[in-house]
């Protein structure tokens, strides 16, 4: 769909589905709208992580740690059998296991959480080293980077790397929070360092979104089905789907909301964006080792 936005840019694509994850690792909750603040991410999105044991975290001031740290989908295929709902409002969390069973608990203190932590245990098993916890992040969400962003998936993309496969894919196995409909395949790397609209939001785009084995494993079923790093790698020799972007100008976004490409998205030279991306974890890397002091 083609169409114009604010100031007459041109609008080629729409958000078709907005995610957060409550919990690093777990399903994916949908929603319509959500708010945006300038140098947040979406809100709730990886609020919550299952720390193991050795995973040498304090969960009474936790810190952003690399997700080697955490029971994560790269090892633990399980994590995607389990479904979790989180009420804000009502300020607890509900976890479903694969074989019909429940948890529901509070998830505002460490001693509310005890449930919730025994329900994850006796879903993914003993493990060396002692029990998970369950950790809530404090002003960094537990992404895979140490600064609070967005992820932004073009369906395009996914639809391409698909075609090329052979295959249907999920897109959610990429575990996104916008996902965009309406632009060319790959079109979102062109976007890096410069501005996209969102509806009224607007996104600074960072980086590629390097994958890990996390995507190999069906988001459905909770089976490690595909190799989809290596499929990007014969088919594309890279292995990056997405993008990061931060937001600099908040608001609302809602599902449908027209996504207007940068002016002269495509016109800088291939060497000039990997500049930029290299910046970008440059960056990231600072800000991990100045949490650890």
């Amino acid at each position: 769909m083609r169409g114009q936005g604010e100031g007459g840019r041109s609008v080629t694509a729409r958000v078709a589905a907005i995610y957060r994850y409550p919990v690093k690792g777990m399903t994916g909750v949908s929603l319509s709208t959500v708010p945006l603040t300038a140098g947040e991410g979406l809100p709730h999105d990886r609020r919550f992580a299952i720390a193991r044991a050795d995973g040498r975290l304090d969960p009474e001031a936790p810190a952003w740690r690399p997700k080697e740290r955490f029971v994560m989908l790269m090892r633990d295929a399980d994590l995607a059998r389990l479904r979790v709902e989180m009420d804000v409002e009502a300020g607890t969390m509900v976890i479903d296991g694969p074989d019909g069973e429940r948890c529901t608990a509070p998830f505002g203190t460490r001693a509310e959480r005890a449930p919730l932590e025994a329900f994850l245990g006796a879903a993914l098993g003993p493990r060396g080293g002692g029990p998970v916890r369950l950790v809530e992040a404090g002003a960094l969400s537990f992404t895979d980077v140490p600064e609070n962003c967005v992820s932004l998936i073009n369906l395009g993309s996914v639809q391409e790397l698909a075609a090329r496969m052979g295959q249907a894919l999920d897109p959610l196995r990429f575990r996104a929070n916008l996902y965009v409909d309406g632009l060319a395949p790959w079109r979102e790397f062109d976007w890096v360092g410069r501005v996209v609209h969102v509806g009224d939001v607007r996104l600074k785009v960072s980086a590629r979104i390097p994958r890990c084995a996390a995507t190999g494993v069906n988001p459905a079923t909770g089976e490690r089905d595909l190799n989809v790093v290596k499929a990007l790698k014969t088919h594309f020799k890279h292995t990056h789907m997405g993008v990061y972007a931060t937001v600099t100008a908040g608001g609302v976004v809602r599902s449908g909301a027209a996504v207007e490409e940068p002016e002269g998205a495509g016109a800088r030279s291939r060497l000039v964006r990997l500049a930029g991306v290299a910046r970008f974890y440059a960056r990231q890397v600072g800000i991990a080792l100045s949490r650890r002091r």
